[in-house]
């Protein structure tokens, strides 16, 4: 099969090869996915350049998330899922191949029915940045009559936690940095919107909330956003993180002043009930007819390197997705 695989750490243009490689065979209890469409996200990016884990295996296929065709099963896998339309995630989590890769072999519990009413583009946007973002709305319990802010409403996992949040019954509000942004944000359900950059970014929040604070925040960067999360969270509210750019300075006294709850989360080591909480919801939306899938762009095989640029690029509204038939 054609792949791309690093074998080094570095630039993308520097260490990204494309070739081929051995096709691979489901094992038992895997499944084997020809993959239409393959996700990349800045995890994705991060591990590659960064070396987030280090070189967790001498030979790497990136990307966790994707869509395709099931069209292997292998022992004591559900056979119905032969020739079924699906969507995956973790593909590169605990494994050395992900899916920038003609195919994949991973545990058959790791892929989920794709509708027939979704590409294989917008199938490879429900991974990482859909999963988080319902563990990050919903971790601590629903949400229905609470008001949710959602840092970063218009990024990938952003843009899903508003979608959530709104689907959960909250009143949501949304911080973007443009007018654009903003209208993204609002087509996901956000009911109000705030520019963070602007100087009474939290007074314009207090104000939504009769000046009560926030119940919860889905935080896209605990230590960027400290300041302003600890200013608008009510007394004994929560706040939600799945990344942040650094070690937040006097995190402790600042939370600790709301008797606030941080939680942390990392898609990979979420428990396995909650996994299946969020496919279970996930299965429901999608049949109501909810969900916006935002591809911000797509790539050819090849031009995987392109794709991680574009990632890291920091313009993209939405989910960077490579295409292995192209």
């Amino acid at each position: 099969m054609k792949a791309v695989w690093y074998d080094e750490l570095g630039p993308a243009r520097e260490v990204l090869q494309y070739g081929e490689t051995d096709t691979p065979e489901a094992g038992p209890g895997e499944v084997r996915v020809r993959l239409e469409a393959s996700g990349a996200n800045p995890a994705d990016v991060k591990r590659r350049g960064q070396g987030t884990y280090g070189m967790e295996f001498p030979r790497i296929i990136p990307n966790s998330d994707g869509a395709g065709v099931v069209d292997q099963v292998g022992e004591g896998a559900d056979e119905t899922l032969l020739g079924q339309r699906v969507w995956l995630f973790n593909g590169q989590r605990g494994r050395a191949f992900g899916t920038a890769a003609e195919y994949i072999t991973l545990d058959a519990w790791l892929v989920a029915p794709l509708p027939e009413t979704l590409s294989f583009a917008e199938g490879a946007c429900l991974g990482i940045p859909c999963m988080t973002a319902h563990r990050n709305v919903f971790a601590d319990g629903p949400v229905a009559g609470k008001t949710v802010l959602v840092t970063g409403g218009a990024g990938a996992v952003g843009h899903y936690a508003v979608q959530w949040a709104n689907w959960g019954g909250a009143t949501v509000i949304a911080t973007v940095s443009s007018d654009d942004k903003a209208a993204h944000a609002k087509a996901g359900g956000a009911h109000h919107t705030v520019n963070y950059r602007d100087d009474n970014a939290a007074e314009q929040i207090l104000d939504l909330t009769g000046g009560t604070g926030v119940d919860r925040i889905v935080e896209v960067d605990l230590a960027g956003n400290l300041d302003l999360s600890t200013r608008v969270l009510r007394n004994t509210g929560m706040i939600s993180t799945y990344y942040s750019s650094g070690d937040p300075k006097n995190m402790f006294l600042r939370t600790a002043l709301k008797n606030a709850v941080i939680r942390f989360m990392i898609l990979h080591s979420v428990p396995r009930e909650a996994i299946d909480a969020a496919r279970a919801d996930i299965a429901t939306w999608l049949a109501e007819g909810h969900g916006i899938h935002t591809v911000a762009e797509t790539f050819a095989l090849a031009e995987t390197a392109a794709a991680h640029e574009f990632v890291e690029g920091g313009s993209k509204l939405g989910t960077v997705v490579v295409e292995p038939g192209r």
